[in-house]
């Protein structure tokens, strides 16, 4: 349990998150800042609670997609983001708007739910499964 508890905090890496959504944090208040951030948590929670309970059925069955050709694809999402953030010298990728609810979208997908979470999400069920 703890090492999955770990696994998770290094794919959420809360010291990235801090730098995407830095610049968000200097241009609104706290206050709605925390609850644009506890929005996009209960996004990011949702997301993963769906791929933990149905996503080996979703990719195989529904989508027909391989499982790795996912991971795949979500290791090149996270090369483009950190080529643009780190080469290009990115200021920011997620921009003010006036609607908070797409602001907190916008921030749960993909800086705290990505690939990455969703195949841990999907390989920790696969683990628990293979227990029982």
């Amino acid at each position: 349990m703890f090492s999955t508890i770990i696994a998770f905090l290094a794919m959420l890496n809360p010291f990235a998150l801090f730098l995407y959504l830095s610049p968000l944090m200097k241009e609104l208040e706290h206050k709605t800042f925390l609850k644009v951030l506890a929005k996009a948590s209960i996004i990011s929670l949702v997301i993963c609670l769906i791929f933990f309970f149905i996503g080996t059925f979703l990719f195989e069955s529904i989508l027909q997609i391989h499982f790795e050709s996912f991971r795949i694809f979500g290791g090149i999402i996270i090369f483009s983001f950190a080529y643009l953030f780190i080469v290009k010298g990115q200021k920011a990728f997620i921009t003010l708007k006036t609607d908070l609810d797409d602001l907190a979208s916008e921030i749960a997908l993909p800086f705290m739910v990505g690939a990455g979470t969703i195949s841990l999400s999907i390989l920790i069920n696969e683990k628990l499964s293979a227990k029982d």
